[in-house]
């Protein structure tokens, strides 16, 4: 995908002054050692804040966008936050156990203690950092610890350089996609808002473009030729998009879709914009549905942490008791009940690789503005355009970054899975199962007022995004808690 950062990490080792410096930087060898490869391993030890800034030299030249401080013993409070200051990219921060009991006097680091020290420090200097849940291991540990900071810094990187670019008015009614945009440059990110008819004017000086018949030979190879007729259509409006994106990204260096879909859009057009925007999430680019700029938002997250391609779905429907009594009671590892099963549904726009081959994903036609907008009993003509199937059954995270309507930004995460079990519905549909979920629905997604649109992540990705919201400040970050332990606003009465 060339639409997310590639993260290289270093790795810088500090030392107090009065402990022995040779100690962190054995230990530092032993956790690159434990790493593998891809590993910038900075040879400068920061005892001072001299050392701090050739350090922090070092790892820039040597084009790393990403850093680890690495306490190998108790560490100097103040340089080693400083490093954070001086340092462009996310850092984490992870200290070394004791090795042994046999060597407890010269190889003792202490490191235990100085991690309180250091985010004393942090907090001290208003430093944003990585912490891990518990932060200090031996080199395998740290190892892993830094390895699960990737997707965490490939986010953040991502975010600090993001440009959501959208096409028309947000929806009448769709409020809740019609967030204060705000809580964007809180956290860095900038948006740019065109008109429909900006679109519609570039749309139509790419007719005939030359580069149109290579996009219709993707798509025809990947099955999405249902209507041959429409895809010069599709493919034109492809890459209109794709030259939107690299003539207004100004300064930045990604870059996400918002767009207007409805009621104007296909009759304008010709077509519906679903099945395009499925492939652009395909190649990192996510595009969200109805002008829903905290659901692109989002998207992108999902991207630059799973490092695939991701949807947005509404959180539609319930399944019915027949269907969950015949296909779900007592069928999977976790008991579902049917209150923690729902359908997400959203009319086109999930990529064909989300899709299970068994419901034969095939470009169709939408069949809700088919009833809205064609004359009634025709065939459907500029309705057409949707990529339609079930989604593939797997592990999910279904989550939203959100701003509140007195601009303040709060999300939840709740990891579960999509069943292999058929819909039977129209669409790109899935049946979702996350525990607990009908006291989720009420009690985060009702009662915190979250819009109907969710992202979703393909994997149990929720410690990745939880690290990334803790590091952007995010005060609120909900999930699904377990049965028994109640909800702020949850009647323990009703239960």
């Amino acid at each position: 995908m060339k639409n997310i950062p590639n993260v290289k990490l270093g790795i810088i080792a500090v030392s107090r002054d009065c402990f022995i410096r040779t100690l962190s930087e054995s230990r530092r060898a032993a956790v690159v050692k434990a790493y593998g490869s891809d590993l910038y391993e900075c040879k400068v030890t920061v005892e001072n804040e001299l050392d701090m800034l050739k350090a922090v030299e070092d790892v820039k030249k040597a084009g790393c966008n990403a850093l680890c401080v690495f306490l190998g013993n108790f560490g100097p409070e103040t340089p080693e936050t400083l490093i954070a200051k001086h340092f462009a990219g996310p850092v984490m921060y992870a200290a070394a156990a004791e090795e042994t009991g046999d060597n407890l006097i010269d190889g003792r680091g202490d490191a235990y203690c100085g991690v309180l020290n250091c985010s004393y420090n942090l907090g001290l200097r208003h430093l944003k950092a990585v912490i891990p849940e518990y932060p200090v291991g031996t080199a395998e540990e740290v190892a892993a610890m830094m390895k699960d900071f990737i997707p965490v810094a490939r986010a953040l990187i991502g975010l600090a350089s993001l440009k959501i670019i959208t096409f028309g008015p947000r929806p009448q009614d769709f409020f809740a996609c019609n967030a204060p945009i705000k809580g964007l440059y809180d956290i860095g990110v900038e948006v740019q808002e065109n008109s429909e008819l900006d679109l519609l004017v570039t749309y139509k000086a790419h007719a005939g473009d030359p580069r149109i018949k290579d996009i219709i030979k993707e798509m025809e190879a990947e099955g999405g030729n249902a209507f041959p007729e429409m895809l010069e259509r599709m493919a034109q409006f492809e890459i209109t998009l794709l030259d939107w994106a690299e003539k207004n990204k100004g300064s930045r260096e990604y870059v996400v879709f918002a767009n207007k879909c409805w009621p104007a859009f296909p009759e304008a057009f010709g077509f519906e914009p679903c099945y395009v925007n499925s492939r652009l999430a395909t190649k990192g680019i996510p595009v969200a549905c109805e002008v829903d700029i905290f659901g692109a938002l989002s998207e992108y997250i999902a991207t630059c942490v799973t490092g695939e391609s991701v949807t947005l779905l509404d959180i539609n429907n319930t399944v019915p008791s027949d269907m969950y009594e015949k296909d779900i009671k007592g069928k999977f590892s976790y008991n579902y009940k049917l209150s923690d099963t729902f359908m997400g549904f959203h009319c086109g726009n999930t990529p064909f690789e989300r899709l299970a081959k068994e419901s034969k994903p095939a470009v169709k036609y939408q069949l809700i503005q088919h009833r809205l907008l064609e004359p009634k009993g025709s065939k459907p003509d500029f309705t057409r355009g949707t990529l339609e199937g079930d989604i593939a059954a797997g592990d999910i995270t279904f989550f939203r970054l959100q701003s509140r309507a007195d601009t303040k930004l709060q999300a939840y995460i709740a990891q579960g899975e999509v069943l292999p079990v058929p819909t039977r519905s129209f669409g790109g549909i899935g049946v979702f199962a996350i525990p607990e979920m009908g006291r989720f629905y009420r009690h985060v997604l009702i009662a915190k007022q979250y819009p109907h649109h969710g992202a979703v992540a393909f994997g149990h990705v929720g410690k990745a995004l939880y690290t990334v919201f803790q590091y952007l400040g995010i005060e609120d970050i909900a999930y699904n808690k377990p049965a028994g332990t109640l909800y702020a606003t949850e009647n323990p009465f009703a239960i």
